[in-house]
């Protein structure tokens, strides 16, 4: 069982598919037609469709229609990193093209193999078994280190990222990101952008970060409990690994956005790992004995999904979301940040 959702493809999100069908001809070799179009019901920040054929199914990832906010929505960087990682020890699609040319569909975009497997977005996890769910999630540890000890250099990335301090970049983005797409006064939010910048600390290594790593930006097996791919590297980048660390872990802190989160389960009787036994097999794949100031990490990563979020409701409000889900985000970017404030109030 899976909680994929297939629909047809929606109306601010339709394109020629003619057009599409005979870039593909040209591009893909052993393209066969009829192309077939429907859309994934996730993807809240870029489009994503199947495109089923004579005989293989692709998935195309589109930027949306509208405005854009700047830095955001960029497709070539997912291309760009999948194709990097083709050969390294993280699960990644097959690339097919790139086509940064608006004339064919209107966005970039670009085509990958359709992985098969199976997509959990409930964090609990509740078809599965308690072995299943912790295998599954000691997995997503392991995979995220494999991430964090790929060699930039070696497979061609060492410019993906800009020079200086990650954290003092990354906040300043989102604190940006924020401000563009701010709705009403939230408190808790201008309290994070002051505090974070003053107490950010040293970065010891710079890896490849996902940006995004979590249950629902994975593929698990058809029938096994472990990962077959890692999609969505939309905000990937170079930086701090413990940044996806502290995004996966915040879960252990916060609600949930839809459906029961982690902060309110009991984790024993479920299988899944506590935070502490969650970081413990990150240190043990990534070589490390601890993480110091980790609350940083979490604290960080709850303003950031705030500041996400926010934008994905701004873009529900303006008529041009991925999702028709957005606009039940109201309140996220409040509670997300509202929680993350407590958590630097627990420091003092």
């Amino acid at each position: 069982m899976s909680d994929v959702q297939l629909t047809p493809v929606r109306e601010a999100h339709q394109f020629d598919e003619a057009v599409l069908a005979g870039y593909m001809a040209a591009n893909i070799a052993d393209y066969q037609g009829p192309l077939e179009v429907s859309q994934f019901e996730g993807g809240q920040s870029n489009p994503t469709f199947l495109l089923q054929t004579a005989n293989r199914r692709y998935v195309l990832r589109k930027q949306p229609p509208g405005e854009l906010l700047p830095s955001a929505h960029q497709v070539d960087r997912e291309y760009r990193v999948m194709k990097a990682l083709q050969d390294t020890d993280v699960p990644v699609p097959v690339m097919y093209c790139l086509c940064d040319d608006a004339s064919i569909i209107g966005t970039k975009f670009y085509v990958m193999e359709m992985v098969e497997g199976r997509l959990f977005t409930e964090a609990l996890l509740p078809a599965l078994t308690p072995a299943e769910r912790k295998a599954i999630y000691l997995d997503l540890a392991r995979v995220m280190a494999k991430l964090h000890d790929v060699d930039v250099a070696e497979v061609g990335l060492s410019e993906f990222g800009r020079p200086g301090n990650y954290y003092e970049r990354q906040i300043g983005r989102w604190s940006k990101q924020y401000q563009a797409s701010k709705t009403e006064q939230i408190d808790a939010m201008d309290n994070l952008m002051e505090w974070l910048p003053a107490n950010i600390p040293e970065q010891k290594k710079t890896v490849i970060v996902h940006g995004d790593f979590r249950l629902g930006n994975t593929l698990i097996h058809p029938t096994e409990p472990r990962i077959v791919a890692v999609l969505d590297w939309e905000l990937s980048t170079l930086g701090d690994g413990l940044a996806d660390l502290g995004y996966l872990c915040q879960d252990y802190h916060a609600d949930a956005y839809f459906s029961e989160g982690l902060s309110s389960a009991n984790l024993e009787e479920l299988g899944i790992p506590t935070e502490s036994e969650f970081v413990a097999e990150y240190c043990k794949h990534a070589g490390m004995d601890q993480i110091d100031h980790w609350l940083f990490y979490v604290i960080y990563n709850m303003f950031r999904s705030a500041g996400i979020i926010q934008g994905v409701y701004k873009r529900g409000l303006d008529g041009n979301a991925s999702s028709e889900k957005a606009l039940e985000y109201k309140e996220v970017a409040r509670l997300r940040s509202e929680r993350a404030w407590k958590l630097v109030e627990s420091l003092s």
